[in-house]
């Protein structure tokens, strides 16, 4: 289990997390909701190694890996989804693995095979949950990874994402209460911090 003990994070003297506790359960969906500005993104950071807190511990990740569905979608443009998938994946992965799993989302032969810049911004969406769920990681932290499907995209996905996220450990960030009761093993709702720093 990952634990969280009195995180917090300020910027410019306004707090975004203020003494946070957080428990993620190992192989369990944790959903993460609340308004904006409340430190959602903050917290997927500093699980990630990408932000440190002002204060507060964090036991329980020292030795795992990490894969991440950030907002951006952070793909190298000259290369198809495959390739972009392929970069997370170990050599000897059959390149048939990697279209069968784009394939699973949504992505027909066509779309597999153009440059990622090519695509639509639903199709370059699914191109990251893909990376992210295909790496061989420990922890996995989705930050409003259905930004941009339309319905039908999204129940596809989210079926992906719901069978490969199985036994793994992971943060899942959405503002929908609808996929928070879909994905969530757990529900956290985060609200804004009282006051700002002195």
């Amino acid at each position: 289990m990952i634990r969280l003990r009195g995180i917090t994070k300020a910027y410019g003297g306004q707090h975004v997390l203020d003494g946070l506790d957080l428990d993620l359960p190992d192989g369990r969906v944790t959903a993460v909701m609340g308004p904006n500005g409340v430190g959602k993104t903050t917290l997927a950071r500093i699980l990630l190694g990408l932000e440190t807190p002002d204060a507060g511990t964090i036991d329980g990740l020292a030795g795992l890996s990490c894969a991440a569905v950030f907002q951006e979608d952070r793909l190298c443009g000259q290369l198809t989804a495959a390739g972009n998938v392929a970069l997370v994946l170990e050599r000897r992965t059959p390149p048939s693995a990697v279209h069968a799993e784009l394939a699973a989302v949504g992505l027909d032969a066509e779309s597999r095979a153009k440059p990622v810049r090519e695509l639509s911004g639903g199709q370059r969406r699914r191109v990251v949950i893909v990376r992210a769920l295909a790496a061989d990681a420990d922890l996995l932290v989705l930050d409003e990874p259905f930004k941009g499907l339309d319905a039908t995209g999204r129940d596809l996905v989210m079926a992906h994402v719901r069978a490969r996220s199985a036994g793994r450990t992971t943060l899942f960030i959405t503002h929908d209460p609808g996929e928070a009761e879909q994905l969530g093993d757990q529900l956290i709702h985060l609200d804004p911090p009282t006051a700002d720093v002195r």
